[in-house]
């Protein structure tokens, strides 16, 4: 009975800690800039979560290294559950195989609280470009080698390797411009600094609806719904050049099992509701909560298609 007792009010602590949390506001760490894909997405999720937690969920980004440095932070932050991050691809499935020493370890570090969305990419040049489907891209770049500047949301994401994919498999001399997101790299290819970029479509879709931007296909094996007339990959005649984006949630390993649960379902509950799934609608975001196990397997799979592109192009990051 002693022992009982004196177990009891050894725990009494950590019980009532767990079922404080939430105490104070919490935060997701986007490792990109403001305006981009990842902060579109987050902040609609920072604010389901917030409602279902009741507390406020803060946005805080920190953009470099292809969105590794965000996530570094949040995986090294106290593991209480009060600092998450969204990560992406490049920081889990492409930074393993690009960079000499990761400052984290996907397997050991993570903990993968679900899957958040999906949203296709699309290839759009700078209107001087004087072209109007992929077959003329192509043309165009062959008759220019070396002269054609492709822009991605930094070195190492998937915005960067679709356009090495498309490279490698179309045979063209493309140069590569990283920028620290999305936003930036939009900027210069409104402005001619760069002719073209494969982005996510909630970035691009603004420009592409203003004439701004022609698109000449999504990197999906489907059309995407807010862009019904642009060709997709195979359409396109690059059935391999598919390159779907996608973010999810995570925070550092040690976060106490039950804290993860309850983050899991404030995400789970936000991501189910009908105004999330609205606003990711109206920029093709597909939400996608998943179980940890699921997500993990997701990232594998991730790793084993983009770790052999990395390889094949040889690129490495600092």
């Amino acid at each position: 009975m002693i022992r009982a007792v004196v177990v009891a009010l050894l725990l009494a602590p950590a019980l009532a800690f767990a079922q404080a949390f939430p105490a104070k506001p919490l935060r997701i760490i986007v490792p990109f800039p403001a305006g981009g894909p990842a902060d579109i997405f987050a902040r609609a999720l920072a604010q389901g979560m917030g409602q279902h937690l009741g507390q406020t969920v803060l946005v805080d980004n920190r953009a470099g290294v292809g969105g590794v440095l965000g996530v570094d932070v949040a995986v090294k932050s106290a593991p209480d559950g009060y600092t998450l991050a969204l990560n992406s691809a490049s920081s889990v499935s492409i930074a393993p195989f690009s960079m000499a020493k990761l400052p984290y370890d996907p397997q050991r570090d993570f903990a993968y609280l679900t899957m958040v969305v999906k949203v296709p990419e699309v290839m759009v040049v700078n209107t001087s470009v004087p072209v109007g489907s992929l077959a003329e891209f192509i043309a165009y770049a062959k008759a220019n080698p070396g002269k054609v500047n492709f822009g991605s949301a930094g070195g190492g994401t998937i915005t960067h390797l679709a356009g090495e994919l498309l490279k490698v498999e179309a045979k063209v001399d493309l140069v590569h411009v990283p920028y620290k997101g999305a936003a930036p790299a939009v900027a210069d290819l409104l402005g001619g600094q760069v002719q073209f970029a494969i982005l996510d479509v909630p970035v691009i879709l603004p420009h592409i609806r203003a004439g701004k931007l022609k698109p000449l296909f999504v990197t999906s094996l489907a059309r995407a719904p807010s862009l019904p007339d642009v060709p997709n990959a195979t359409e396109a005649g690059f059935p391999k050049v598919t390159s779907d984006n996608w973010y999810g949630l995570v925070g550092p390993a040690a976060i106490p099992a039950d804290i993860q649960r309850r983050l899991q379902a404030a995400a789970h509950a936000a991501l189910r509701s009908p105004e999330l799934m609205e606003q990711y609608a109206k920029v093709s975001g597909i939400p996608t909560p998943s179980t940890t196990a699921e997500y993990v397997a997701f990232v594998a799979a991730e790793q084993a298609k983009w770790g052999p592109i990395v390889k094949a192009i040889g690129f490495r990051q600092e």
